[in-house]
């Protein structure tokens, strides 16, 4: 994943999707508990080759309009997935757990956007058979106001 502390792009300035994504980020890579549970700040766009132990993914985002009259917003779906390979499903099951606490309802802040709310809805945990792999998905909900004009 790109270096979270840098300056934003202009998509990023741009995109709810991609300015939610950099604060989420940020935050649990900078959380020490997480980070040690993962072995390091583990977390990536896709599920990396010849992956081993615990790491983060990120998953689906479906984004819908949520603008009022006078202000420009969005809804997200959001989903984290926690791998493990090593010691089955309780390794990712911890991590999913510790990012569950430092996302839900948490004040981030966004580049260009204004976080509203953010919500734990779910998750879910499945054994992936042929990769020997354990999941653990974390679905959040999030609404975002523009800062910027259209």
């Amino acid at each position: 994943m790109s270096d979270p502390v840098g300056d934003p792009t202009p998509a990023e300035l741009a995109s709810p999707v991609l300015a939610l994504r950099r604060a989420i980020v940020t935050c649990i890579a900078a959380d020490a508990d997480l980070t040690g549970l993962l072995g390091g700040a583990r977390i990536h766009d896709a599920v990396p080759r010849a992956a081993t132990g615990v790491f983060v993914v990120f998953g689906e985002v479906r984004c819908r309009d949520w603008s009022t009259m006078t202000d420009r917003g969005h809804e997200q779906d959001i989903s984290l997935t926690v791998w493990s390979k090593t010691g089955g499903a309780r390794p990712a099951l911890a991590a999913a757990a510790r990012i569950e606490r430092l996302l839900h309802d948490a004040s981030l802040p966004l580049e260009g956007h204004r976080l509203i709310n953010l919500r734990f809805t779910s998750s879910e945990t499945r054994r992936d058979e042929r990769a020997d792999l354990a999941r653990v998905t974390v679905r959040l909900r999030a609404v975002t106001e523009c800062l910027a004009g259209p």
